[in-house]
């Protein structure tokens, strides 16, 4: 069953989102402030959860952080500046980002459109369209959509990265504990090129 309040951002709106991320992520690390979102575009009242990925675009371009929610109480506008604050902080991938770092960071984006908690994920995945969050004993892991993709992985392997990440036993999606939730989202990122956004 879906929980989310579906939405579906334009182009324009997309790129606001990124455009935020960005302007989230240089206040923080420059200023140590919370960017506000100011005068919002109608898409960022709606209540839906958020990502922000981070990815240095030097050398084999490393993840430099990730961080949000697939259920979303706060509106999308404050969901992206504190995803955005939390990738760049050091609780995301060890290492906060520096101010050195920010011109060579990639910034995406993931809205929430919908989230579905299923009992046969190896069926309902769609590779390249859900990203997947796995709770179980406390526990607490999610990966994006887009990375299975990049990574060449099957729905096995996506699965089995997901409860690695959340400190569970590789195969912890097979069990009846754990709670698998797959959430369809449109992703926003920043080109390599440093030119317009792109919707992936």
């Amino acid at each position: 069953m879906s929980e989310a309040q579906t939405v579906r951002l334009s182009y324009e709106d997309g790129a606001r989102a990124v455009e935020l991320a960005r302007e989230s992520v240089e206040s923080y690390v420059l200023h140590g402030q919370r960017e506000q979102p100011g005068s919002m575009r109608d898409a960022f009242y709606a209540r839906t959860g958020a990502f922000v990925r981070l990815q240095s675009t030097r050398g084999r371009g490393r993840l430099r952080g990730c961080a949000g929610a697939y259920r979303g109480k706060d509106q999308l506008g404050h969901a992206i500046v504190d995803a955005a604050i939390q990738a760049a902080s050091g609780d995301s991938c060890g290492s906060e980002i520096e101010a050195q770092e920010l011109p060579h960071l990639n910034i995406s984006v993931c809205i929430v459109c919908n989230h579905l908690l299923t009992n046969d994920p190896l069926s309902d995945l769609e590779l390249g369209r859900h990203g997947v969050a796995v709770d179980s004993g406390g526990k607490h892991g999610w990966l994006y959509p887009t990375i299975p993709v990049e990574n060449d992985w099957s729905k096995e392997e996506y699965l089995t990265r997901v409860c690695r990440k959340a400190k569970l036993s590789p195969f912890a999606w097979q069990t009846d504990d754990a709670m698998i939730t797959l959430f369809e989202g449109q992703v926003f990122r920043e080109r390599d090129d440093g030119g317009s956004i792109e919707e992936l």
